[in-house]
């Protein structure tokens, strides 16, 4: 069970931090059109507009890439949820406010064409399973292929010191968090 649920969180640190790596990368190019978008949700000061419209993708490339690569995980998580927290709060402010807007999550943004309609809905579900995993990692070890094991800063066993196979099944060591200890 232990592996399956290592595998879970590499899983859900792989797509966190690619859908954050991807968005960075689509927006930081272009940043007046993301400063367009955080403009667009008529939330924020215009000082603050500035800072989050081109703060943001660095901020997306360099989470997405350390949940990738699983280096400073469990912050790097804690970091995208509260980010992804925001993207809901806009996101549902703008459906409730009857805005129509472009989420400008993956570049783009601003207001809707006349006849375009918003994807709230879609853009919601899709911001909470991403919230969701950001919420297993916090709660979880790094996961496999995370540099976090490899250079110790877990607490766990370095991946090629666990001890998956069907020998530790009956070890009540292993169901009471021993594996978290280091020698």
């Amino acid at each position: 069970m232990h592996l399956v649920l290592s595998w879970v969180t590499t899983a859900a640190r792989l797509v966190l931090g690619g859908v954050l790596l991807v968005a960075g990368a689509l927006k930081i190019g272009a940043p007046a059109t993301s400063v367009q978008a955080v403009r667009a949700y008529e939330l924020l000061p215009e000082s603050l507009v500035q800072i989050v419209g081109y703060g943001l993708p660095v901020v997306e490339i360099v989470i997405g890439a350390l949940l990738i690569v699983g280096l400073l995980t469990r912050v790097s998580a804690v970091i995208s949820g509260l980010v992804m927290a925001a993207f809901v709060v806009g996101i549902a402010s703008a459906w409730a406010r009857g805005l129509r807007i472009d989420c400008g999550c993956f570049g783009g943004g601003g207001q809707l064409a006349d006849g375009q309609d918003p994807n709230y809905l879609w853009e919601l579900l899709r911001d909470f399973g991403l919230l969701a995993c950001a919420a297993w990692i916090v709660a979880r070890p790094p996961g496999r292929l995370a540099l976090d094991s490899v250079l110790g800063l877990t607490g766990s066993p370095k991946p090629d010191e666990e001890n998956d196979g069907p020998d530790d099944a009956g070890d009540p060591s292993s169901e009471n968090g021993s594996q978290g200890e280091t020698s």
